[in-house]
C-alpha cells in the first residue's frame, strides 16, 4: 500500500495533478457533489508518500505541497468569482426566481445584511460547509453585494480551506503512515469540519 501511494506521489509534480485539482475545486461551486476535498487530500497524502514523510525523512518536495495549496486556493477563489458574477448578471429573472421561495429570499436578505456588516466569518464558514460555498457565492452576487464585501473574504476562505485540506493529507501521512487509512482519517476530519461549520451557520446565520 505504501508503495502504491509513493508511486502516485511521484506524479504530484506532473501538471495533470494540478489541473485535475484546480478544475475540480473550481467546478464544485456549481456541482457540490464533486469530491474536490477528497482529491486535494489524496494528492497531499501521495505527495507525502513520495517525499518519504512516512519514514521520518525530511521531505524534499515542499514546493509541491505549496503548489498544491496555491492551486486549490486559487481555483476556489476563481470559482467563487464566476458564481458571483453569474448571479450578479442574473438580473430580474434571478430575483423573480428567488422571490418564489420565501426561504431563499430570506436567506438572501440575511446574507446581504451579514456581508454589509463585515460578516466575513460567514463566507469562511460556508467554504467548509457542504454546498455552503455555492449558497454564499451565488447569494452575494444575487444580493448585488459590493466586491469589496465579498471577494477578500472569499480569498481568505479559499486559502483557509486549501491549507486545512492539504495539511490533513500531508500530516496524516506523517502521523499514520502513507496509507489509505491515513487518507480516510483525513477525509473524515474534513467532513467533521464541514459538519461543525454547518452547525454554526444554522445556529447563527448572520
Amino acid at each position: 500500500m505504501l508503495e502504491s501511494l509513493a508511486d502516485v506521489g511521484s506524479l504530484t509534480a506532473a501538471p495533470w495533478i494540478y489541473a485535475a485539482v484546480g478544475l475540480s475545486v473550481l467546478l464544485d461551486v456549481f456541482l457540490p457533489v464533486l469530491p474536490s476535498g477528497v482529491l486535494v487530500i489524496t494528492a497531499a497524502t501521495a505527495a507525502a508518500a513520495g517525499s518519504g514523510a512516512a519514514t521520518g525523512q525530511v521531505p524534499d518536495d515542499v514546493p509541491d505541497i505549496l503548489a498544491l495549496t496555491l492551486c486549490a486556493a486559487t481555483a476556489s477563489v476563481l470559482g467563487d468569482l464566476v458564481a458571483y458574477r453569474l448571479a450578479w448578471r442574473g438580473g430580474p429573472r434571478l430575483d423573480r426566481a428567488l422571490a418564489r421561495s420565501r426561504r431563499l429570499a430570506s436567506a438572501q436578505e440575511r446574507l446581504g445584511a451579514a456581508l454589509s456588516r463585515g460578516g466575513g466569518a460567514l463566507v469562511v464558514l460556508a467554504r467548509f460547509a457542504p454546498a455552503g460555498r455555492s449558497l454564499v457565492s451565488f447569494g452575494a452576487g444575487a444580493a448585488r453585494r459590493s466586491p469589496r464585501d465579498f471577494l477578500p473574504w472569499s480569498a481568505v476562505a479559499g486559502l483557509a480551506w486549501a491549507v486545512y485540506s492539504v495539511a490533513l493529507g500531508y500530516l496524516g501521512a506523517q502521523w499514520l503512515g502513507a496509507t489509505w487509512v491515513a487518507t480516510l482519517v483525513s477525509v473524515a476530519a474534513l467532513f467533521g469540519a464541514g459538519a461543525v461549520a454547518t452547525f454554526l451557520m444554522r445556529r447563527n446565520p448572520a
